[in-house]
């Protein structure tokens, strides 16, 4: 019984599950201390809550690293949050000067890109799915 409870216990500090004991809960909780780097369109990733339990929404840090490439989302809304850093979005065509504390919506079909170098937070709703980044 003791190896399940430090399996579950892990599970439980990794935001894999909505659990707390045995009762279903209504929330998730990340380390960006402790989720992996991955390599994506702006640069550099760390996404939170990615988990098949959830398909709401998922946190990204992402440090961008020049320019991005240009892509769009069919289904994803993504919100950017400037947090460091200076340079511009692309969107739809139209270069938009940013500064931290900058935010922008961006829908799908916008077709956007970062341009400069930059550390942001983008909230991805619904879920990050892979299959959804489309490029021209």
């Amino acid at each position: 019984m003791q190896y399940w409870c430090r399996i579950y216990r892990k599970i439980i500090e990794n935001s894999i599950a909505f659990f707390d004991g045995w009762n279903m809960v209504n929330y998730m909780i990340a380390h960006f201390d402790e989720i992996d780097v991955q390599e994506c369109s702006c640069g550099y990733t760390q996404r939170a809550f990615v988990s098949p339990d959830n398909s709401t929404a998922t946190l990204h840090l992402v440090e961008i690293s020049g320019e991005a490439k240009t892509h769009y989302h069919k289904k994803l809304t993504e919100i950017y949050l400037v947090l460091e850093g200076h340079g511009a979005v692309e969107l739809d065509g139209k270069l938009v000067p940013v500064k931290p504390l900058t935010a922008i919506l961006i829908k799908p079909l916008c077709r956007h890109r970062a341009v400069g170098r930059m550390r942001i937070t983008n909230v991805v709703i619904p879920a990050f799915d892979p299959k959804d980044e489309y490029f021209d």
